[in-house]
């Protein structure tokens, strides 16, 4: 077996860490793209993440990966009809999206006269189908074609791969966990684009000269004894896979009150962050971190932490500028709602004790 370096033997880099992990346990926040400088340990956490999640369920030979608790593909519903449907079990795994793609090779190819006759079996899959169920990686995302970036991003956004040609319309699930990651020295991402990652966070080589010693005797002992070396992390991993799996399972469990809404509302709207989608990034990422704690509620330290995450890239800045986020004023938000809110509670008590004379 190929053992990848173990995830919890990655030294540093806990902002990226966490944001993989916030994605693994809620797909739908939309991803992350990681940015940095190469030998960032960048590549090595996107591919030691697969091995921290659970095995899924799939389709036995369905050409798209459909999955058992998601939407299916229409051969694996007329084979659900028929009583033909046969599932297994495997692991998630990491599928690359290389840089010079073309679009028939994302979306799949489709063969039109078989189309017209045969439905969804004409389609020849692509990247995306194979990415169902899994994590899409995109190593140098601000290299690809902005037209290739579109489309993943639209499908990462509805979950479903659609191809139109001639009239035929053909579609199939595609459910992923979407990671990108670049070096802002290469050139940088539109606006737009950014927008639609969810999650954004900044890696920077170790400046710590013991973590640098611990990276380098890390790699080497991996090197020379990699099942060796997995065992020595095994319990660490098996502790962090079960926090995830914990995670994803009491997600929908998880509420968020109405004050806590308008605290975010505020931070996006004094933040000048024009679309809602921050917001609505900001309350699935403060969820995600609240499940990974294991609690059903989510609170101000979530809500701090999903801004610091789901903000920096979606504020106006000027051209050439790296992303980077207000933090003084999010912290002065902040304590003005607590102050607010105390003051509430103290005329609420007032309330109740004038009651009771």
């Amino acid at each position: 077996m190929n053992r990848v370096f173990p995830f919890s033997a990655i030294v540093g880099q806990e902002k990226m860490k966490k944001a993989l992990i916030l994605n693994a346990i809620n797909p739908k926040i939309g991803g992350v793209l990681i940015r940095g400088e190469k030998g960032t340990a960048k590549s090595t956490a996107v591919r030691a993440l697969a091995d921290l999640l659970p095995e899924i369920e799939v389709v036995e030979n369905c050409p798209f990966n459909c999955t058992v608790d998601g939407d299916l593909c229409d051969i694996c519903r007329e084979n659900i009809k028929k009583g033909n449907l046969k599932t297994v079990k495997r692991k998630m795994r990491v599928v690359d999206l290389p840089i010079g793609c073309t679009e028939d090779r994302v979306i799949g190819t489709l063969d039109i006269e078989r189309a017209i006759k045969e439905g969804v079996k004409a389609l020849e899959p692509g990247i995306l189908a194979e990415a169902n169920g899994n994590i899409l990686y995109i190593d140098e995302v601000n290299l690809l074609d902005d037209h290739i970036v579109d489309i993943l991003l639209d499908v990462a956004a509805m979950g479903w791969n659609i191809i139109e040609r001639e009239g035929i319309k053909i579609k199939h699930p595609s459910r992923f966990i979407l990671v990108g990651t670049m070096n802002p020295e290469e050139g940088e991402l539109r606006p737009q684009i950014l927008d639609r990652f969810g999650l954004m966070v900044d890696v920077e080589g170790l400046e710590d000269v013991k973590d640098r010693v611990e990276v380098v005797k890390r790699v080497e002992e991996f090197n020379r004894d990699p099942e060796g070396f997995y065992k020595k992390f095994e319990e660490e991993q098996n502790k962090l896979r079960k926090k995830i799996e914990n995670g994803r399972r009491i997600l929908k469990d998880v509420v968020i009150k109405d004050d806590l809404l308008e605290l975010i509302a505020r931070i996006c709207v004094e933040l000048n962050i024009p679309t809602s989608r921050a917001d609505i990034t900001v309350v699935r990422t403060a969820k995600a971190i609240a499940a990974f704690n294991g609690r059903t509620y989510v609170n101000i330290d979530d809500i701090k932490e999903a801004c610091e995450l789901a903000l920096p890239h979606r504020m106006r800045r000027k051209p050439f500028e790296p992303p980077q986020l207000n933090q003084e004023k999010i912290n002065e938000i902040i304590e003005d709602f607590k102050n607010n809110n105390n003051l509430k509670n103290e005329n609420n008590d007032l309330k109740k004790n004038v009651l009771k004379m």
